[in-house]
């Protein structure tokens, strides 16, 4: 099935966007809840910041907690202890369950939906061509509704979420231009310093979220005198330590499938940069990063492949471990994917992925 093409697609995704915002008064309670990598922030901070060029007085942009899935009963009960008069949920994912039912919720994202909520506005990128990531997507939405100059005040932002999740030759039409008047040596320094902030075992996705919230160039989270920089510095350091340290780890092979398994034990989220950086080293496996030591009792883990035509999220569908368990791992992109399990759930993945485990003697 051929994807439609980003440019037939945006239109009615703006019309889409209106709709909602029609329906929205003013004066409404709005909760921005969106994930909190560096894509996930940007998104979140151009909600933030161009909502009250529409006219909302009441914005609050929340970003989603460490190993936090949006549609479990404790992410419900904290976002819905924020009292919203209307939800939106960005680069978390698209799921039927839903995360505040009973609220206008409006999901914009780019990753596989796994069902989609009833009575909610649905704008995901994903089976578009090319797939627009979150910031970039919402960057775009906002397009028609604030004038032109407020909507290239915040081009770094978007270039910010596009750059960490696509690349340096990510498909965004503004990113050479963005580049050049932001300068890329800035950009890459923010994405950096963003995703460093949440990978560090303090996990602190508010110093970033403020910094894409009020700066005026990304220059800002290099600057001293800007609150917050000296400890974004330090997580910086901690993360690139955490990584030396992990790329020692060989590599373990599935008896039966394409995949690969390197296991780390760190307090850093540096479980998604140890598989991206062997998906170019084993670039016909599935490669995936399995750390014990993010989350107490939690494996976590994070999955990346190149193998053209591959899906990481059809991958582990093929393991069933029941209805809960199976709702906290394989959602994300086709080349990426992965997610949180009790040790012994994740035993259970691997056997069923074609792992040999040595079990104990007793």
């Amino acid at each position: 099935m051929s994807s439609q093409p980003f440019a037939d697609f945006l239109p009615d995704a703006q019309t889409r966007f209106a709709e909602f915002w029609a329906a929205v008064p003013h004066d409404a309670h709005i909760v921005v809840f969106c994930h909190f990598d560096a894509d996930g922030l940007a998104a979140g901070a151009l909600f933030g910041r161009l909502l009250p060029h529409m006219g909302y007085t009441d914005v609050h942009v929340e970003p989603s907690g460490k190993g936090e899935n949006a549609f479990t009963d404790a992410a419900r009960k904290r976002i819905g202890a924020l009292k919203p008069d209307a939800l939106v949920v960005t680069d978390l994912g698209v799921s039927s369950q839903g995360v505040l039912p009973h609220v206008p919720t409006l999901y914009v994202d780019h990753h596989l939906p796994t069902g989609e909520p009833s009575d909610a506005t649905v704008i995901t990128g994903y089976g578009v061509d090319p797939i627009p990531n979150s910031a970039w997507l919402a960057h775009e939405l906002f397009r028609p509704f604030v004038d032109e100059e407020t909507h290239a005040a915040v081009d770094w932002v978007a270039a910010v979420g596009t750059l960490s999740d696509l690349g340096d030759k990510a498909p965004w039409p503004p990113l050479a231009a963005t580049k050049k008047r932001f300068t890329t040596k800035w950009l890459k320094e923010a994405v950096v310093l963003c995703n460093a902030a949440r990978r560090a075992p303090a996990f602190d996705a508010a110093t970033p979220l403020r910094i894409l919230m009020t700066a005026e160039h990304p220059r800002a989270f290099g600057d001293e005198s800007v609150e917050g920089t000296d400890r974004l510095a330090r997580y910086r350091k901690q993360v690139n330590t955490a990584v030396r340290k992990a790329r020692r780890v060989a590599p373990t092979f599935s008896e039966t499938r394409p995949v690969a398994l390197l296991e780390i034990d760190s307090p850093c989220q540096i479980h998604p940069l140890i598989a991206q950086q062997w998906r170019g080293r084993l670039p016909t496996y599935a490669v995936i990063a399995a750390n014990r030591g993010y989350m107490p009792g939690v494996i976590a883990f994070s999955s990346r492949t190149k193998i053209p035509g591959f899906s990481l999220p059809e991958m582990y569908r093929t393991v069933d471990l029941g209805a809960e368990l199976n709702a906290q791992f394989g959602n994300g992109h086709d080349q990426a994917s992965g997610g949180h399990l009790p040790p012994e759930a994740f035993e259970r993945l691997l056997a069923g992925l074609g792992f040999e485990r040595e079990r104990d003697a007793n």
